[in-house]
């Protein structure tokens, strides 16, 4: 394995705490600058917003730079903003702090996702985006758990000082390991005019909507599993933590063997993995009420619900030509399904649906997120095929010259 990779990873980790760690300290958080528990929340709703803006503004923003300085200038935020966080004296410094940090989350995963690739052989390239965001998944399984702990024993801002030092870790790392040149790739667009050209491909749009269409459905029933446990499965509020661990468990290995299966034949990974992820939120809406089956369903939903990632990342910025935008956009998109599904899932809540409802939601989202991956793979062959037919019929006209 390269080492700049682990360098990524280390980096996907940092985020993934930063990101998720918050929900677990809001009370304190809430108590220690004296807000109501309502507005701590929007610290992790201003972080959301502040990456989709992030991914987009910034990546376009750093378009003509060498990729491995805008990593090290995105991480340089990402220390900062947490940084902020550590030291705080008010909410408005915090929320400061939380916004600078999303700033750098969306691009860090664009552009790293292209460095990732660059750093592996070409038919790796999705077991090389894996390997990065096998950080992220493992912040979900063991550093967010281990920093809610931190935040518990030694108080919330020892665990943004925690962040903070991975975060100088992490430059340290992609300073001395990520190799200058990479990322970058022959014909891949530099100008933010040749980034936008690559919006024109139907490939582009279709994937994008499939990743939101994903992200969305899955976290629409993640934001209220919570409550599926506690009210319909029976579980106690303190099972909780072991259960969201086994979930995690799931996006690991769902994350190493999506990129694996990816590598070999992407389109068809991506439609098995939206459609196993339909299947399982139906099965886990209809035996929510079983605490086994709870326990094996949400650990599935883990798998299937990351296996597509590193495809999807690798198919956008391949149909992009390796536009860095598009790759942000990407992490935009999945944001904004985020956002999309846990409003969905929350209305059905609100109209007296039980708790169960989110995941039925989810399902049905994630249903048209299988649609639409499945028209692009079918256009992507039809594409394909009028490509190699084109030579053919030229060469007899050719010969006769």
């Amino acid at each position: 394995m390269p080492v700049g990779l682990i360098a990524l990873a280390l980096g996907g980790f940092g985020i993934g705490l930063t990101e998720f760690v918050i929900a677990g300290l809001l009370p304190e958080v809430a108590q220690s600058l004296g807000v109501s528990e309502a507005a701590a929340g929007w610290l992790i709703s201003g972080y959301a917003l502040s990456v989709a803006i992030g991914a987009i503004v910034l990546t376009a923003a750093t378009a003509r730079l060498p990729r491995k300085h805008v990593l090290v200038g995105l991480v340089g935020l990402f220390v900062v903003g947490n940084l902020l966080s550590a030291v705080a004296p008010d909410y408005r410094v915090m929320m400061l702090g939380r916004i600078v940090a999303a700033l750098c989350h969306g691009s860090f995963f664009g552009i790293g996702s292209l460095v990732a690739r660059s750093l592996v052989a070409p038919e790796q390239k999705s077991r090389g985006v894996a390997v990065m965001f096998g950080g992220l998944t493992l912040a979900n399984v063991a550093g967010v758990p281990f920093g809610a702990l931190v935040g518990q024993v030694w108080g919330w801002r020892a665990t943004f000082w925690v962040i903070t030092g991975i975060g100088v870790l992490v430059l340290a790392g992609i300073i001395a390991l990520v190799p200058g040149d990479s990322g970058g790739g022959e014909g891949a667009p530099s100008t933010l005019r040749a980034q936008l050209r690559a919006f024109r491909s139907v490939q582009v749009w279709l994937t994008l909507a499939a990743t939101a269409l994903g992200y969305g459905g899955m976290f629409g029933a993640f934001t209220y599993l919570a409550y599926t446990f506690t009210r319909v499965s029976g579980f106690s509020a303190a099972d909780v933590s072991w259960l969201l661990m086994v979930y995690g468990s799931g996006l690991v290995l769902g994350n190493l063997v999506g990129g694996r299966a990816a590598d070999r034949n992407r389109d068809r990974t991506l439609i098995v993995a939206l459609a196993g992820l339909t299947l399982t939120l139906v099965l886990f809406g209809l035996l929510a009420a079983s605490p086994v089956a709870s326990v094996v369903l949400v650990f599935l939903m883990g798998v299937s619900g990351f296996a597509g990632v590193p495809g999807m990342i690798t198919r956008v910025t391949d149909h992009a030509h390796g536009a860095p935008l598009a790759a942000g956009a990407n992490v935009s998109a999945s944001n904004v399904g985020n956002a999309l599904g846990a409003w969905l899932g929350g209305l059905a809540v609100t109209a007296g649906l039980g708790y169960t409802a989110p995941l039925y939601v989810g399902a049905a989202i994630v249903a048209a997120a299988t649609v639409v991956m499945t028209v692009a793979a079918g256009l992507s062959v039809r594409q394909a095929r009028a490509t190699a037919i084109a030579p053919a019929r030229r060469s007899p006209a050719s010969k006769t010259m």
